[in-house]
């Protein structure tokens, strides 16, 4: 339960004083609550570690998280819906793409604080009236640049320091990790070692997962402090790129990180139903909200998935916290995010911290039997249970389907059946839609796809308010089946249907869900096994079925994918690793210019030439596909007219 919320900074009006249509200006209230638990609830239980957690003289066990609030001055003029935009490693993630429909990261970062009337956006999430909250829950989220943080305790065996294993994966190509200029790179370890005796640690690396790791001596590497790691410290070499690390140590100082599913709860229930002075302490929004959704987009959307198989959707007077709830890239698993020495920032990818445990049964919203660990369970049993049952629009873009076995959610366990869709859950799949969004290669073989899928999560986010507010049926689910074909193996190339394009490799590397065990308290979120031990088992990843183009043939095709200029993927291929996918970007490969152009190259693409003949025709192209989208409650109208003045501005070397 929340005890206190101090607000620290007020600005009334924030953003330049811009007033969004009916609803008003806007005002900003940034500040923390303060909060307790119950340890021997069956609410908390759930929380790993949370019975080695210190109590008050209450016996509860504190917290405190921080909260920004945007709303409406005059509420009344607001829709009275709370949208907790759930953060990501701290950020403002999924208000990015909300209010800047075009923007999306890594290519665009987020803005932690925004101010300004620029800051705005188009003002979408405004002029809809919705009061917006963020909170943190990532006890590992770093402080600073605005971000959400949570304070939570450490983890005490009987007053005493708890040691255990943990396990970090360098990759040097990600290139956060690797400052300028600098030849040996050094890697911060999420929880201090225990002790600096190298000989109780092991570093290893390998180039692929497949190969066996070649372990690094003691005197290639070195702790420049307990909390950092830096490898060959004379310089010789620095962490290469291409190159899998795994560095495995007696660690300390293990946090209750699963508190954060809590204080999101907590949270979202106070600022949604609590009196005006509750529990002694004012809720700035008493009485303006009706309803509440959470958004979120890769770690926070994965958030979602275990906040509701872990019961949190279910607040302390057994009343549910979120009545819609839309994950966006969450595939079909949760994350690093309730264990001893969790790791909440690391995402699963095949390459990229592979062994983590992120993606595990249950996948789906309707209750099965796991061929591989015999256990029958459902992600919304305990919601069910409650009676707390959120609607549910489940987003995913087309490299989830590729590295975070998004298939999963869709399909029994094995593979082999398409599920039909529970009551309250819609799917889709953005189809073509990277994980990431930039331009150029970067460390990719290919150009990088730059499509945004802002506008039709700002569609979906329409169309997820209107069920819960007033029941309207939302769009049907538009994902790929096993029952037409369109849901399919990666291998072979053929049955994919994906082309042979000219200076394209094409791997068909997945993500593939291994069933790993971990130790024999792991489902007490305890890991005894670092790297954990392969069973031999693994679920199937299945993938859309593309066209000729080489383009998702399934799912939502925003315009610029169902009119397109070149193919665009869910995937590419790392150049230092050719084998590999690039983590979590897509591919643009343009189509030639003209026929004559293509056949020397020997490209099997009709070029644009071929396709539109004429600059008019492809806007009419354009204009045609936003308009069957804006017709289906898939695109909002103001940006189907953004996208056929974008195809006018667009310079296609065609004829006009």
């Amino acid at each position: 339960m929340i005890t206190k919320i101090i607000i620290d900074r007020i600005q009334s009006p924030t953003f330049d004083g811009v007033s969004f249509g009916q609803v008003g200006q806007y005002e900003k209230l940034v500040g923390r609550a303060l909060g307790e638990l119950d340890p021997e609830s069956a609410l908390n239980t759930v929380i790993a570690d949370i019975a080695l957690a210190p109590r008050n003289a209450r016996g509860k066990v504190e917290y405190e998280v921080d909260v920004y609030i945007l709303k409406p001055i005059a509420l009344t003029r607001g829709n009275n819906v709370l949208l907790c935009d759930v953060t990501n490693r701290g950020n403002k993630m999924t208000y990015l793409p909300l209010n800047f429909p075009f923007r999306a990261p890594p290519e665009f970062l987020p803005n932690n604080d925004p101010t300004s009337a620029e800051d705005a956006g188009d003002g979408f999430l405004m002029r809809q009236g919705y009061t917006i909250v963020w909170t943190g829950w990532d006890a590992t989220a770093p402080a600073g640049n605005d971000r959400m943080t949570v304070t939570v305790p450490l983890a005490l065996a009987d007053g005493q320091r708890l040691v255990g294993p943990s396990l970090e994966e360098v990759m040097a190509e990600n290139a956060r990790h690797v400052p300028p200029g600098v030849d040996v790179l050094t890697w911060p370890l999420t929880y201090p070692a225990a002790t600096l005796d190298q000989s109780q640690a092991t570093l290893t690396e390998r180039q692929y997962r497949s190969d066996p790791p070649t372990v690094i001596p003691p005197s290639e590497w070195q702790y420049l402090d307990a909390s950092t790691l830096g490898l060959r410290p004379q310089g010789e070499k620095p962490f290469a790129r291409g190159k899998i690390y795994q560095f495995v140590y007696p660690a300390t100082d293990p946090k209750v990180t699963g508190i954060g599913f809590a204080a999101v709860r907590d949270v979202v229930s106070f600022l949604r139903r609590a009196n005006a002075d509750e529990q002694g302490t004012p809720n700035p929004l008493a009485g303006a909200l009706r309803w509440s959704l959470a958004t979120g987009l890769s770690q926070s959307g994965r958030f979602q998935r275990p906040f509701l198989h872990l019961g949190f959707n279910q607040d302390e007077d057994h009343r549910p916290v979120f009545d819609g709830m839309m994950p966006y890239i969450n595939g079909s698993g949760g994350g690093f995010f309730n264990y001893r020495f969790a790791q909440p920032n690391q995402t699963a990818f095949q390459r990229w911290s592979h062994v983590y445990p992120e993606q595990f049964f249950p996948f789906a919203y309707t209750t099965l039997t796991d061929p591989l660990t015999g256990k029958t369970d459902s992600v919304l049993a305990r919601c069910e249970a409650s009676g707390t049952r959120p609607k549910i629009m489940e987003v995913n873009d087309s490299n989830s389907y590729w590295f975070k076995s998004a298939s999963l959610a869709i399909t029994t366990p094995d593979g082999t059946k398409d599920l039909p869709d529970p009551a309250n859950v819609r799917f889709y799949l953005l189809s073509s839609i990277p994980h990431g969004v930039a331009s150029g290669r970067g460390l990719c073989q290919q150009l990088q796809n730059p499509i945004s899928p802002g506008p039709a999560l700002r569609a979906l986010l329409m169309a997820l308010t209107e069920w819960v507010v007033s029941g309207k049926e939302p769009p049907a689910s538009r994902v790929p089946r096993l029952q037409d074909g369109t849901l399919v193996p990666p291998l072979p190339q053929s049955t994919v249907g994906f082309p042979e394009i000219p200076g394209v490799s094409y791997t068909g590397v997945v993500s593939v869900r291994e069933l790993y065990d971990y130790g024999p308290e792991f489902d007490q979120g305890i890991i005894s096994h670092w790297p954990p031990v392969p069973t031999g088992r693994a679920y199937p990843t299945l993938v859309p079925k593309v066209t000729a183009d080489g383009i998702d043939l399934p799912g939502v095709q925003l315009p610029g994918i169902a009119v397109p200029i070149g193919t665009y993927t869910g995937w590419n291929l790392l150049r230092t690793a050719p084998k590999d996918e690039c983590s979590a970007m897509g591919s643009f490969i343009p189509f030639a210019v003209t026929r004559e152009q293509r056949l020397t190259t020997g490209d099997p693409r009709p070029s644009l030439e071929e396709r539109y003949g004429t600059h008019s025709r492809y806007v009419a192209a354009v204009e045609a596909a936003a308009e069957r989208l804006v017709a289906a409650r898939l695109l909002l109208p103001e940006d189907a007219s953004r996208y056929v003045e974008a195809a006018r501005n667009r310079d296609l070397g065609l004829p006009r």
